[in-house]
């Protein structure tokens, strides 16, 4: 839906089918990261989840009943986003908002209607054959197919790429539930001396949160896992008393990247393309970013005859993210959930008592932040990244300025294209070329923030539509500049 939802803001005529009767009703994935709330203020949708989540923040740890270790998220002392926080807002609440912006479009979701099958046309294209909710075949003809139907996609499989990786010898579940006890509002707690993960997340100011666990069903005996299974333990670890169990859920976990994400004219995003442990509530924000990064690209080929080309790096930008982060999460997990004496005296005596120092260190939050929140992500590699001028290269994501008066540096990305900023002055030549080709030039006065953010005073920095640096230049130079729309087929109009 955030595909959609962006083609359809840009003028791009989408279709997006789902096979399920109606959106999720249960709440999945929890967590909004920073990187992902900027997308939504890019799509004027992020009021909506800022005024009904629950911001994070801070992390405890809990030994024995007692909480052990507590590390605070915020006073960073660095202006990385204007989010500088995790939010809490439920994957069902999201899929609701993006489904009520794409109607306030005239764009709605065909449910009950399933792919069948689709082929790549010789000249371009996609045909496919599609089962609708009356039990009738269709066949509908495409410039593009999108494959966001999760980690049992049918699109994946009929590309017959592959899905490498295993699957966790844990089984996992899920529970939100209401409760009295000992939590503090707005923290993630993590209980560190049971061989079985075990986490809670907020859900809402009223005593709602979810839990999410781990364990070994041959350690109990049996193939199957109750609430009642895993109830006790929880209770002791975290002293909560649970009032009413709203939903209670188990599923098996994969760790797996496709080989390819894209294949001629059909793409892979999210769960299609990777699924990871879920510690660290990576997995929904990733989607969201191969959703945003995949929409301007399609959008500039579409609407504004940009070079085909630029889908090219629509897999090397994403699918090197997804490996990194698979092994992040599984390094993560391993270690959370090892068992054996050492790897328990670890968590139960050392990691409570170092992490609250380590995280002292403002350099250190100020990572870890930069790191969960994704803002971090950047593709220096790709092919549309050229240049550097001060301490930014092509590729690194547009540090946000906190304006002193007016708006910063990030109202601009609103309008979803190309642009070009500076920081400092400009030239006329600068200016003429920019409006020949229609790319609007954003002229930001120069002061210590800017600076210390690793802008080059009166550098050139064409900015993405994703709001990523595509060329950083440190001078007016027109012809690299012309050579670079050129390459991209750049065009703001």
């Amino acid at each position: 839906m955030v595909l959609a939802l962006w083609l359809t803001k840009i003028g791009v005529k989408v279709r997006i089918i789902d096979k399920a009767e109606k959106a999720g009703t249960t709440s999945r994935a929890l967590v909004i990261h920073a990187r992902n709330l900027e997308f939504y203020h890019q799509m004027g949708i992020d009021q909506v989840p800022l005024k009904e989540g629950v911001q994070i923040n801070a992390l405890s740890f809990w030994v024995g009943g007692k909480k052990a270790g507590h590390v605070p998220f915020g006073n960073i002392k660095a202006n990385i986003s204007p989010y500088q926080y995790m939010l809490d807002y439920p994957q069902d609440r999201q899929e609701e908002m993006l489904e009520k912006e794409l109607a306030n479009l005239g764009m709605r979701v065909e449910r009950k209607t399933e792919l069948i099958s689709f082929e790549q046309m010789p000249g371009g294209g996609i045909r496919a054959q599609i089962l609708k909710p009356n039990g009738e075949k269709e066949e509908c003809e495409a410039i593009y197919l999108a494959g966001c139907d999760g980690a049992r996609s049918v699109v994946r499989e009929q590309m017959s790429v592959g899905f490498p990786g295993g699957t966790y010898e844990e089984t996992f579940y899920v529970a939100d539930v209401i409760t009295k006890g000992s939590l503090t509002p707005g923290e993630i707690n993590i209980a560190l001396d049971r061989a079985d993960f075990l986490a809670t997340f907020p859900i809402n100011s009223s005593g709602e949160i979810r839990l999410v666990g781990a364990i070994r069903l041959e350690a109990m005996g049996r193939k199957d896992l109750k609430w009642e299974d895993v109830s006790g333990g929880i209770l002791d670890s975290l002293k909560l008393e649970v009032e009413e169990v709203k939903w209670f859920s188990t599923y098996r976990v994969h760790h797996r990247v496709a080989s390819h994400f894209r294949e001629g004219s059909v793409f892979l995003l999210g769960d299609a393309g990777h699924i990871h442990s879920p510690v660290g509530g990576q997995g929904m924000n990733t989607g969201i970013g191969d959703a945003v990064n995949l929409a301007w690209k399609l959008g500039a080929v579409i609407k504004d005859n940009a070079n085909p080309k630029i889908l090219d790096t629509y897999e090397p930008e994403r699918i090197a993210f997804a490996k990194k982060l698979v092994a992040t999460t599984d390094g993560a997990f391993a270690f959370v959930s090892a068992r054996g004496a050492f790897s328990t005296w670890v968590r139960i005596h050392i990691v409570p008592h170092l992490l609250p120092w380590l995280f002292r260190f403002t350099r250190i939050r100020r990572f870890l932040f930069r790191t969960v929140s994704q803002t971090l992500i950047k593709y220096s590699q790709s092919a549309l990244s050229e240049g550097s001028a001060g301490k930014l290269k092509g590729g690194d994501r547009l540090p946000w300025v906190k304006a002193e008066t007016g708006p910063d540096n990030f109202a601009s990305l609103t309008t979803m294209k190309w642009q070009v900023h500076i920081y400092g002055e400009t030239s006329a030549s600068l200016q003429t070329l920019c409006n020949e080709r229609g790319i609007k030039l954003n002229i930001f006065q120069w002061n210590a923030a800017v600076k210390t953010a690793g802008f080059q005073k009166n550098a050139i920095y064409i900015i993405r539509p994703d709001g990523y640096i595509g060329l950083a230049a440190p001078n007016a130079d027109l012809q690299k500049i012309n050579a670079y729309f050129d390459k991209c087929g750049i065009t703001g109009i």
